[in-house]
């Protein structure tokens, strides 16, 4: 395997995913819609940025012609209906037709921990029909990795947490009893090159979990502790955890929380013990607490 097209590339896990793929002198071609972006992978001289919109017709196939696999990161976290079956559901078919058209087999698709059709938020479902789209050709080698919450130095969630501690030592929070196995983003990022090099998992779903399991409120508590600050979190029931999304969904600046995200918290964000998907160690990797690494970007 010599050049790998990867979706998302320079989002938090494709930039990670890029630097490894770079080191182990695989060739990486990565489109994106901005120049901006782009310009965080220019150091790696194995990584190819090209301008382009793969949501428009054709796109895909340019892009994949002449490469041996595909690496899917693409993914948004808030949007309506009509955003989610865009990314997580219309991209990947027409993905997987590109697929067949170029021959291009080999597909790692990262899903999401949690991905069901009868799952409570929009992104979940979006996420499982995804999934399912992939499904549908079976003549391509896919695997699928569903992560847990990931972190790391450039995260947007303990990151977050760590900003709202500084400013607040009190913390009304939805979901806060809600449990979560936090993964490292390079434990993610090296599955995903494990995967492309093992050709047994194909057909194989991995979850992607950390070793330890914490609550959200638990999660707070570390980011304000690794700070030297003190946070107490109130948790919010469901109909007042939806009321606070509701405004933060409408308040100036990036999103927060939406209420979206507030359903996806109805239920544990962790590996189910009768799961008959692959663990990390399947793929060699001794997965990496949190406590080792979040003191190190959060402090």
């Amino acid at each position: 395997m010599q050049r790998v097209v990867v979706l998302g590339g320079t989002g938090f896990i494709g930039q990670t995913l890029c630097e490894m793929l770079a080191r182990a002198g695989i060739k990486a071609t990565v489109p994106t819609r901005s120049h901006t972006a782009g310009k965080r992978l220019a150091h790696l001289s194995n990584v190819t940025v090209i301008n382009a919109d793969v949501h428009q017709p054709g796109v895909l196939k340019s892009v994949l012609a002449g490469h041996d696999a595909v690496v899917n990161l693409v993914a948004i976290l808030h949007g309506s209906q009509q955003q989610f079956e865009r990314t997580h559901v219309r991209l990947v078919e027409q993905l997987a037709g590109a697929c067949v058209e170029t021959n291009v087999h080999r597909v790692v698709h990262v899903s999401a921990l949690g991905a069901d059709a009868s799952a409570p938020s929009m992104y979940q479902r979006s996420k499982a029909a995804g999934e399912a789209a992939l499904q549908q050709h079976p003549q391509l080698h896919t695997t699928v990795l569903r992560p847990s919450v990931v972190f790391g130095a450039q995260d947007k969630f303990l990151n977050l947490f760590a900003t709202l501690t500084r400013l607040t030592p009190v913390l009304p929070l939805a979901g806060a009893n809600t449990k979560f196995a936090p993964v490292w983003v390079n434990d993610v990022a090296t599955a995903i090159v494990q995967a492309l090099f093992t050709p047994g998992s194909s057909g194989h779903t991995i979850d992607c979990v950390g070793p330890d399991i914490f609550q959200l409120r638990e999660l707070v508590g570390l980011c304000a502790r690794w700070q030297g600050k003190r946070v107490w979190v109130i948790g919010l029931p469901h109909a007042l955890g939806l009321v606070q999304a509701t405004a933060l969904e409408f308040a100036p600046g990036p999103t927060l929380m939406s209420r979206d995200n507030v359903r996806s918290m109805d239920i544990d964000n962790i590996a189910s013990p009768s799961s008959t998907a692959w663990s990390l160690g399947k793929l060699g990797i001794e997965a990496t607490s949190l406590m080792a690494i979040g003191p190190t970007y959060i402090g």
